[in-house]
C-alpha cells in the first residue's frame, strides 16, 4: 500500500510531466504557424513582383500616338513640361475644342503658363481652362469630371506621362462615366526591351508608380489618398534650351 509520502511525491511530479508533454505540441503549432506566415509572405511577394513585371512591361511599350483621332476636348495632368507642350500641340492642331490643365499651383499665373507652354496667346486665352483645386491624381479626376460634365463632352484625350497613364485612366474612368477616354502617353525615356531594369532612376519611378497604382485599386475598400502632386511655380517657368 502506498503511504502518504508516495502519494504526495507522485502528485507533485504529474504537473511537470504534463507540462513537458505539452511543450512539443506548442512548439509544433508555433513552427506550423511560422511556416504558414512565411508561405503567405512569399506568395504576396511573388504576386507583387509578377504584377510589377506586368506593369513595367505595359508602361515601357506605350508609345505616343503620331496622329490621334480628334476628340471633343483635351485634359492634361500637370507634372512636367513635356506634358504641357504635348497638350498645347494637340489643341493647336485641332484635336480638341478646349484644353483643361488640371492641378496647377495657385501661385502659377495664367500668363506664366502661357509663356511656359509657348502657345499662341489668342488660342490660350480662348480655349484653355485652368484647374487649381486638384492636389493629386484623385483630385485631377474629380475636377476633370466637373469640367467634362459642365461642357457635356463625350470624348477626351488624356495627356500624361506613360508611367502615370494606368493610374490616371483608372481614376478618371471611375468618374467620367459618360465620356470616352483616349490615352495620349508622353514618353520621355525609352524603356523598351526591359532597359528599365538597368536604369536605377527609371526602376525607382516605376516601383513608386506601381505602388500608387495598387493603392488606387484598393480605394474601393480603403479611403486611401496619395500625397500631393501639385504643379509648382518652378514647373510653370519657361523651359531653358
Amino acid at each position: 500500500m502506498m503511504d502518504a509520502r508516495d502519494s504526495t511525491g507522485t502528485a507533485g511530479r504529474m504537473p511537470v510531466a504534463l507540462a513537458c508533454a505539452a511543450a512539443p505540441v506548442r512548439s509544433g503549432r508555433l513552427r506550423f504557424a511560422l511556416r504558414v506566415c512565411c508561405f503567405a509572405l512569399l506568395a504576396l511577394l511573388a504576386l507583387f513582383a509578377g504584377g510589377f513585371g506586368w506593369f513595367a512591361d505595359k508602361v515601357s511599350h506605350m508609345t505616343t500616338p503620331v496622329d490621334p483621332a480628334k476628340a471633343d476636348a483635351i485634359i492634361v495632368l500637370t507634372g512636367g513640361q513635356s506634358r504641357l507642350d504635348a497638350a498645347m500641340d494637340l489643341l493647336a492642331s485641332g484635336k480638341g475644342e478646349r484644353l483643361l490643365i488640371s492641378g496647377v499651383h495657385p501661385s502659377a499665373s495664367r500668363h506664366q503658363l502661357q509663356v511656359a507652354m509657348g502657345g499662341d496667346k489668342q488660342l490660350f486665352s480662348c480655349c484653355v481652362d485652368i484647374d487649381r483645386a486638384a492636389l493629386d491624381t484623385i483630385g485631377n479626376a474629380e475636377e476633370s469630371a466637373k469640367w467634362v460634365e459642365r461642357h457635356a463632352y463625350g470624348s477626351i484625350i488624356l495627356v500624361t506621362n506613360n508611367y502615370h497613364m494606368p493610374r490616371s485612366l483608372l481614376e478618371m474612368g471611375r468618374l467620367l462615366h459618360g465620356a470616352r477616354l483616349e490615352p495620349y502617353p508622353v514618353v520621355n525615356t525609352n524603356l523598351g526591351n526591359g532597359s528599365w531594369l538597368t536604369k536605377p532612376e527609371a526602376l525607382r519611378v516605376l516601383l513608386t508608380e506601381y505602388s500608387k497604382y495598387l493603392l488606387a485599386l484598393a480605394r474601393g475598400i480603403l479611403p486611401i489618398r496619395p500625397t500631393s502632386e501639385r504643379m509648382t511655380l518652378a514647373e510653370a517657368s519657361p523651359a531653358k534650351n
